[in-house]
């Protein structure tokens, strides 16, 4: 890809997410697609978010617990658990599993609607693509991935629990303490502001794969690919950042 078609796709990606993010404060407003896509995205997404998030706390605290204990330190199993699944696993991990199920199926589905001219009729009737079909789709995984990303939490730090109590012999009022104490702002707002962000980025990246598919069926599945791809390169880039900017903001030397 030669630098002028990257620059020339860099710029219908930012005008196709600013004129989805536009549509959300001009009318009509489509309460029933955005109903639908939030139920797609959300109530389809907590089974496999909620099961990805159990092994993952009790993966890290199987792990965290077998280190620890060499150093003598097995009560901090509860701290640093904690600390890990609300800053950076807890978003990520809710991140992947979302751009894998929802990002997927946002670009499939706009791009199966651009392959069968279902696009153009919108056009004809009048109707803005851009309206009907993206903002819905960003506004529902603006909302929805936060909701999924603190369910996941949740249920990290319930299958850490687990392996504390029942498998290490850990007190597990000393965990839940442990917890308890790491929920301070810093801790919170830098687990709370990420899926936000994750949220847009895959939504916005998935519907401008969509929008762009070509090709038939061969078209429709290269589409898929690069819209997941793309999403998990973004999120992991835009995490990084993130990271670094809100350690600056609290005060951290790194």
């Amino acid at each position: 890809m030669n630098i002028k078609a990257l620059i020339s796709d860099l710029q219908d990606y930012y005008l196709l997410s600013f004129r989805g993010l536009l549509g959300a404060f001009r009318r009509p407003f489509y309460y029933k697609d955005m109903v639908e896509q939030m139920d797609y995205a959300g109530a389809g997404s907590f089974f496999i978010m909620a099961l990805v998030s159990l092994f993952i706390g009790m993966a890290l605290s199987l792990q965290l617990s077998a280190e620890l204990s060499i150093l003598g330190l097995k009560m901090y199993t509860g701290r640093a658990v904690g600390i890990s699944i609300i800053r950076e696993i807890g978003p990520v991990t809710a991140a992947l599993v979302f751009a894998g199920r929802v990002g997927s199926g946002m670009a499939s589905e706009l791009g199966s609607m651009v392959l069968g001219h279902q696009v153009d009729s919108l056009r004809v009737f009048g109707v803005d693509p851009m309206k009907k079909l993206v903002t819905p789709r960003i506004l529902s995984s603006i909302l929805m991935l936060p909701a999924l990303t603190i369910i996941g939490d949740a249920v990290s730090l319930l299958g850490a629990y687990y392996i504390v109590v029942f498998v290490t012999s850990q007190s597990g009022y000393i965990y839940w303490r442990s917890v308890h104490d790491v929920l301070i702002f810093e801790n919170v707002f830098s687990g709370a502001v990420k899926p936000f962000i994750f949220g847009f980025l895959i939504s916005s990246v998935s519907c401008y794969a969509g929008f762009t598919t070509k090709g038939g069926a061969m078209g429709l599945r290269q589409t898929t690919t690069t819209a997941v791809v793309a999403s998990i390169i973004m999120v992991i880039v835009s995490d990084f950042v993130l990271t670094r900017v809100l350690l600056y903001a609290w005060g951290f030397s790194v």
